[in-house]
Protein backbone atom coordinates (compact mmCIF):
# COMPACT_ATOMS: atom_id res chain seq x y z
CA UNK A 1 0.00 0.00 0.00
CA UNK A 2 1.34 3.46 -0.86
CA UNK A 3 0.61 5.01 2.55
CA UNK A 4 1.08 2.33 5.21
CA UNK A 5 -0.34 2.57 8.70
CA UNK A 6 2.49 1.66 11.10
CA UNK A 7 0.00 1.10 13.92
CA UNK A 8 -2.13 -1.41 12.04
CA UNK A 9 -1.80 -5.15 12.70
CA UNK A 10 -2.10 -5.88 8.96
CA UNK A 11 -1.45 -4.11 5.64
CA UNK A 12 -5.14 -4.68 4.87
CA UNK A 13 -6.30 -2.63 7.86
CA UNK A 14 -6.03 1.02 8.84
CA UNK A 15 -6.69 2.55 12.24
CA UNK A 16 -9.18 5.31 12.96
CA UNK A 17 -6.21 7.55 13.82
CA UNK A 18 -4.74 6.99 10.34
CA UNK A 19 -8.07 7.83 8.70
CA UNK A 20 -8.72 10.90 10.84
CA UNK A 21 -5.33 12.36 9.91
CA UNK A 22 -6.17 12.12 6.18
CA UNK A 23 -9.81 13.19 5.98
CA UNK A 24 -9.05 16.79 5.03
CA UNK A 25 -7.07 15.82 1.93
CA UNK A 26 -7.81 12.20 1.02
CA UNK A 27 -6.17 10.49 -1.93
CA UNK A 28 -8.54 7.51 -1.69
CA UNK A 29 -12.23 6.73 -2.10
CA UNK A 30 -13.87 6.30 1.31
CA UNK A 31 -16.87 3.94 1.36
CA UNK A 32 -19.44 3.51 4.11
CA UNK A 33 -20.60 -0.09 3.63
CA UNK A 34 -23.48 0.09 6.09
CA UNK A 35 -27.20 0.12 5.39
CA UNK A 36 -28.42 3.06 3.32
CA UNK A 37 -30.78 4.32 6.05
CA UNK A 38 -27.92 4.44 8.58
CA UNK A 39 -25.67 6.19 6.06
CA UNK A 40 -28.27 8.92 5.51
CA UNK A 41 -28.50 9.44 9.26
CA UNK A 42 -24.76 9.78 9.93
CA UNK A 43 -21.44 8.76 8.41
CA UNK A 44 -17.77 9.71 8.36
CA UNK A 45 -17.26 12.97 6.41
CA UNK A 46 -16.38 12.35 2.78
CA UNK A 47 -17.68 8.78 2.68
CA UNK A 48 -19.89 7.61 -0.17
CA UNK A 49 -22.69 5.17 0.57
CA UNK A 50 -23.92 1.93 -0.98
CA UNK A 51 -27.39 1.20 -2.33
CA UNK A 52 -27.19 -2.05 -0.33
CA UNK A 53 -24.23 -3.60 1.51
CA UNK A 54 -24.61 -6.98 -0.21
CA UNK A 55 -23.90 -5.60 -3.72
CA UNK A 56 -25.90 -8.39 -5.38
CA UNK A 57 -27.03 -8.38 -8.99
CA UNK A 58 -30.53 -7.43 -10.11
CA UNK A 59 -31.12 -10.42 -12.40
CA UNK A 60 -29.80 -13.01 -9.92
CA UNK A 61 -30.09 -11.87 -6.32
CA UNK A 62 -28.00 -14.84 -5.18
CA UNK A 63 -24.84 -13.62 -6.91
CA UNK A 64 -22.58 -10.57 -6.90
CA UNK A 65 -23.24 -7.63 -9.21
CA UNK A 66 -21.99 -8.27 -12.75
CA UNK A 67 -19.66 -5.73 -14.40
CA UNK A 68 -22.49 -3.96 -16.22
CA UNK A 69 -24.07 -3.03 -12.88
CA UNK A 70 -20.96 -2.60 -10.77
CA UNK A 71 -18.95 -0.35 -13.09
CA UNK A 72 -21.41 2.60 -13.12
CA UNK A 73 -21.81 2.33 -9.35
CA UNK A 74 -18.04 2.40 -8.76
CA UNK A 75 -17.69 5.29 -11.20
CA UNK A 76 -20.36 7.18 -9.26
CA UNK A 77 -18.19 6.80 -6.16
CA UNK A 78 -15.45 8.60 -8.08
CA UNK A 79 -13.40 5.43 -8.38
CA UNK A 80 -10.76 4.80 -11.03
CA UNK A 81 -8.70 1.64 -11.36
CA UNK A 82 -5.54 3.17 -9.91
CA UNK A 83 -7.19 4.62 -6.78
CA UNK A 84 -7.12 3.19 -3.30
CA UNK A 85 -10.35 2.36 -1.49
CA UNK A 86 -10.83 2.63 2.27
CA UNK A 87 -14.00 0.97 3.50
CA UNK A 88 -15.77 0.74 6.87
CA UNK A 89 -19.15 -0.24 8.30
CA UNK A 90 -21.16 -0.27 11.52
CA UNK A 91 -21.47 -4.08 11.68
CA UNK A 92 -18.14 -5.41 13.00
CA UNK A 93 -16.55 -5.08 9.53
CA UNK A 94 -18.84 -7.75 8.07
CA UNK A 95 -20.15 -5.54 5.28
CA UNK A 96 -16.79 -3.82 4.84
CA UNK A 97 -15.22 -7.22 4.19
CA UNK A 98 -18.01 -7.96 1.71
CA UNK A 99 -17.19 -4.74 -0.16
CA UNK A 100 -13.49 -5.64 -0.05
CA UNK A 101 -14.34 -9.00 -1.62
CA UNK A 102 -16.64 -7.52 -4.28
CA UNK A 103 -13.94 -5.06 -5.33
CA UNK A 104 -11.40 -7.89 -5.55
CA UNK A 105 -13.88 -9.94 -7.59
CA UNK A 106 -13.99 -7.02 -10.04
CA UNK A 107 -10.19 -6.87 -10.15
CA UNK A 108 -9.56 -3.98 -7.74
CA UNK A 109 -7.08 -5.09 -5.10
CA UNK A 110 -6.03 -1.74 -3.59
CA UNK A 111 -8.54 -1.89 -0.74
CA UNK A 112 -8.20 -1.55 3.03
CA UNK A 113 -10.70 -1.81 5.89
CA UNK A 114 -10.94 0.54 8.87
CA UNK A 115 -10.37 -1.60 11.96
CA UNK A 116 -13.32 -0.96 14.27
CA UNK A 117 -15.14 1.01 11.60
CA UNK A 118 -18.00 3.31 12.49
CA UNK A 119 -18.34 1.76 15.96
CA UNK A 120 -14.81 2.79 16.94
CA UNK A 121 -15.12 6.18 15.21
CA UNK A 122 -18.30 6.96 17.12
CA UNK A 123 -16.92 5.72 20.44
CA UNK A 124 -13.89 7.99 20.00
CA UNK A 125 -16.09 11.06 19.47
CA UNK A 126 -14.82 11.81 15.99
CA UNK A 127 -16.69 14.03 13.47
CA UNK A 128 -19.84 12.82 11.69
CA UNK A 129 -22.09 14.22 8.99
CA UNK A 130 -25.33 13.41 7.20
CA UNK A 131 -24.18 15.22 4.06
CA UNK A 132 -23.39 13.01 1.08
CA UNK A 133 -20.39 14.02 -1.06
CA UNK A 134 -20.67 14.47 -4.82
CA UNK A 135 -17.36 13.27 -6.25
CA UNK A 136 -16.35 13.69 -9.85
CA UNK A 137 -17.21 10.46 -11.71
CA UNK A 138 -14.37 7.99 -12.04
CA UNK A 139 -13.54 5.72 -14.96
CA UNK A 140 -13.38 2.34 -13.21
CA UNK A 141 -13.57 -0.72 -15.45
CA UNK A 142 -14.15 -4.24 -14.14
CA UNK A 143 -11.73 -7.09 -14.74
CA UNK A 144 -13.45 -10.05 -13.09
CA UNK A 145 -11.11 -12.29 -11.10
CA UNK A 146 -12.72 -15.72 -11.08
CA UNK A 147 -10.12 -16.99 -8.60
CA UNK A 148 -12.04 -15.17 -5.84
CA UNK A 149 -15.30 -17.08 -6.25
CA UNK A 150 -16.65 -20.64 -6.21
CA UNK A 151 -19.81 -21.53 -8.13
CA UNK A 152 -22.43 -24.09 -7.15
CA UNK A 153 -21.60 -26.67 -9.83
CA UNK A 154 -17.95 -26.73 -8.82
CA UNK A 155 -18.78 -27.20 -5.16
CA UNK A 156 -21.24 -29.99 -6.06
CA UNK A 157 -18.47 -31.78 -7.92
CA UNK A 158 -16.04 -31.35 -5.04
CA UNK A 159 -18.61 -32.60 -2.54
CA UNK A 160 -19.37 -35.63 -4.72
CA UNK A 161 -15.70 -36.52 -5.02
CA UNK A 162 -15.00 -35.98 -1.34
CA UNK A 163 -11.78 -34.13 -2.11
CA UNK A 164 -10.51 -30.66 -2.83
CA UNK A 165 -10.02 -27.50 -0.78
CA UNK A 166 -11.11 -27.30 2.83
CA UNK A 167 -14.56 -25.77 3.37
CA UNK A 168 -15.30 -23.20 6.08
CA UNK A 169 -18.92 -22.72 7.18
CA UNK A 170 -19.09 -19.28 8.81
CA UNK A 171 -22.73 -19.47 9.93
CA UNK A 172 -24.25 -19.50 13.40
CA UNK A 173 -24.49 -22.62 15.55
CA UNK A 174 -28.23 -22.86 14.82
CA UNK A 175 -27.70 -22.78 11.07
CA UNK A 176 -24.91 -25.32 11.38
CA UNK A 177 -26.92 -27.84 13.42
CA UNK A 178 -30.13 -27.33 11.41
CA UNK A 179 -32.24 -25.80 14.18
CA UNK A 180 -32.40 -22.51 12.24
CA UNK A 181 -33.46 -22.93 8.61
CA UNK A 182 -33.35 -19.25 7.49
CA UNK A 183 -36.36 -19.99 5.28
CA UNK A 184 -34.51 -22.58 3.21
CA UNK A 185 -36.27 -25.71 1.93
CA UNK A 186 -33.63 -27.93 3.53
CA UNK A 187 -31.18 -27.68 6.40
CA UNK A 188 -27.69 -28.97 6.99
CA UNK A 189 -24.18 -28.21 5.82
CA UNK A 190 -21.90 -29.04 2.93
CA UNK A 191 -20.26 -32.44 3.51
CA UNK A 192 -16.78 -32.10 4.99
CA UNK A 193 -17.19 -28.47 6.06
CA UNK A 194 -15.55 -27.12 9.23
CA UNK A 195 -17.48 -24.68 11.38
CA UNK A 196 -16.49 -21.44 13.08
CA UNK A 197 -18.96 -18.56 13.28
CA UNK A 198 -17.42 -15.39 11.88
CA UNK A 199 -18.33 -13.15 14.83
CA UNK A 200 -16.06 -15.12 17.20
CA UNK A 201 -13.07 -13.51 15.46
CA UNK A 202 -14.10 -10.00 16.48
CA UNK A 203 -13.69 -8.13 19.74
CA UNK A 204 -16.80 -7.02 21.57
CA UNK A 205 -18.35 -3.56 21.74
CA UNK A 206 -17.91 -0.70 21.69
CA UNK A 207 -15.17 -0.72 19.05
CA UNK A 208 -15.72 -4.15 17.38
CA UNK A 209 -12.15 -4.43 16.16
CA UNK A 210 -10.53 -7.60 14.89
CA UNK A 211 -9.00 -9.84 17.52
CA UNK A 212 -5.18 -10.07 17.50
CA UNK A 213 -4.08 -12.04 14.47
CA UNK A 214 -2.42 -14.74 16.59
CA UNK A 215 -5.73 -15.27 18.40
CA UNK A 216 -7.59 -15.49 15.09
CA UNK A 217 -5.09 -18.02 13.77
CA UNK A 218 -5.43 -20.13 16.92
CA UNK A 219 -9.23 -20.12 16.80
CA UNK A 220 -9.24 -21.22 13.19
CA UNK A 221 -6.74 -23.99 13.83
CA UNK A 222 -8.72 -25.16 16.86
CA UNK A 223 -11.75 -25.46 14.55
CA UNK A 224 -9.73 -27.66 12.19
CA UNK A 225 -9.19 -24.96 9.58
CA UNK A 226 -5.72 -24.75 8.03
CA UNK A 227 -4.87 -21.04 7.79
CA UNK A 228 -2.23 -21.65 5.11
CA UNK A 229 -4.23 -23.86 2.72
CA UNK A 230 -6.77 -23.17 -0.05
CA UNK A 231 -10.37 -22.90 1.12
CA UNK A 232 -13.95 -22.44 -0.01
CA UNK A 233 -16.13 -20.40 2.32
CA UNK A 234 -19.88 -20.01 2.60
CA UNK A 235 -22.80 -18.86 4.76
CA UNK A 236 -26.43 -18.07 3.86
CA UNK A 237 -25.94 -15.34 1.25
CA UNK A 238 -22.19 -15.01 0.68
CA UNK A 239 -21.75 -12.09 3.08
CA UNK A 240 -20.27 -13.90 6.05
CA UNK A 241 -18.71 -16.13 3.42
CA UNK A 242 -16.92 -13.08 1.98
CA UNK A 243 -15.72 -12.14 5.46
CA UNK A 244 -13.77 -15.41 5.60
CA UNK A 245 -11.44 -14.71 2.63
CA UNK A 246 -10.68 -11.37 4.25
CA UNK A 247 -9.69 -13.20 7.44
CA UNK A 248 -7.45 -15.54 5.47
CA UNK A 249 -5.89 -12.55 3.70
CA UNK A 250 -5.19 -10.90 7.06
CA UNK A 251 -3.19 -14.04 7.87
CA UNK A 252 -1.31 -13.88 4.56
CA UNK A 253 -3.35 -16.51 2.72
CA UNK A 254 -5.04 -15.36 -0.52
CA UNK A 255 -6.19 -18.82 -1.59
CA UNK A 256 -9.75 -18.61 -0.22
CA UNK A 257 -12.79 -18.42 -2.49
CA UNK A 258 -16.27 -17.33 -1.49
CA UNK A 259 -19.25 -19.45 -2.59
CA UNK A 260 -21.42 -16.41 -3.21
CA UNK A 261 -24.70 -18.26 -3.69
CA UNK A 262 -24.17 -20.05 -0.36
CA UNK A 263 -27.07 -21.76 1.44
CA UNK A 264 -29.66 -19.42 -0.06
CA UNK A 265 -28.88 -21.20 -3.33
CA UNK A 266 -27.50 -24.58 -2.17
CA UNK A 267 -30.20 -25.52 0.35
CA UNK A 268 -33.00 -24.72 -2.08
CA UNK A 269 -31.86 -27.16 -4.78
CA UNK A 270 -32.93 -30.79 -4.90
CA UNK A 271 -29.59 -32.33 -5.88
CA UNK A 272 -27.07 -30.62 -3.61
CA UNK A 273 -25.76 -32.76 -0.73
CA UNK A 274 -26.46 -31.68 2.84
CA UNK A 275 -25.52 -33.50 6.01
CA UNK A 276 -26.64 -33.24 9.62
CA UNK A 277 -24.55 -35.40 11.93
Amino acid sequence: MPDPDPNSPSPLLVTTDWLAERLDNPDFVLIDAGEAVAYRRAHIPGAVGLPHPYLKGRANRALVMPPGEFEPLAQKWGLSNDQEVIVYDDNASLHAARTWWVLRYHGHRNVRVVDGGFNAWLDEGRPLTSRAPRPEPGNFTSNVDTSTVCMMDELKELAANGSGPQIWDTRSDGEWDGSEDRGNKRTGRVPGAKHLEWRHLMQGPPARRFKPLDDIRSQLEDAGIDTTAPAITYCQAGIRGAFAPFIFALLGNEQARNYDGSMGEWANQEDTPLVLE
